[in-house]
């Protein structure tokens, strides 16, 4: 049975602040977020999770959030650039609130990537991982990355994650109930600070 987890890494300062930050910004965790990151790992690590790979996007807010994944599981960290987060052009640094209905419309931020575009880099990316789902892998992403997993892989539009938040993915391997189809599970791992939904 494929299976892989997918977290979010841990808080940053534009995250704080409640502004868009894309992957075209490449921006730290602050020292709550690392904090955090650590506490989500610790737990992650004794959830029995079976995880013996951690693969993480290029900005250092997820290679850091991987790293202390890797760590706290005594497992191997890969870097993969498809799970980079969208890149939001002139969208970066203003207010989650103002862009919503933005995204809600399917804009495309100028001088950013169009959410098609981000889609299908994202789920080629899952397609790509062929034999590396069998180390039942973690996967270190931003907001939106986790965005396109849980709409778009698993059918779940109305989720979101925090940071520092696991969920995990399993597909479903008989026929009659949809084969090929993903389903998703919050973890209990979660911080246990309100997370900041930016």
């Amino acid at each position: 049975m494929d299976e892989f987890h997918f977290v979010r890494h841990g808080q940053t300062a534009d995250n704080q602040r409640g502004v868009r930050c894309g992957g075209d910004r490449d921006v730290p965790l602050t020292d709550f977020g690392i904090a955090q990151a650590r506490r989500a790992a610790e737990r992650f690590a004794v959830s029995g999770a079976g995880c013996r790979l951690v693969v993480a996007g290029p900005l250092q807010r997820t290679r850091v959030t991987g790293a202390l994944f890797a760590q706290a599981l005594g497992v191997p960290l890969l870097e993969r650039e498809w799970l980079r987060e969208r890149k939001l052009g002139h969208w970066n640094g203003l207010p989650i609130d103002l862009t919503r209905p933005w995204f809600a419309a399917g804009d495309t931020p100028p001088g950013g990537e169009s959410e098609e575009r981000f889609a299908t880099r994202v789920l080629d990316g899952i397609a790509d991982l062929g034999g590396l789902l069998a180390e039942r892998p973690l996967l270190v992403g931003s907001k939106g990355v986790g965005r396109i997993l849980l709409h778009r892989l698993a059918g779940q539009p109305a989720m979101e994650l925090g940071n520092g938040e696991v969920v995990g993915f399993t597909r479903n391997a008989d026929p009659a109930d949809g084969a090929g189809r993903w389903a998703c599970t919050r973890q209990p791992v979660q911080d246990d600070t309100k997370p900041i939904d930016a």
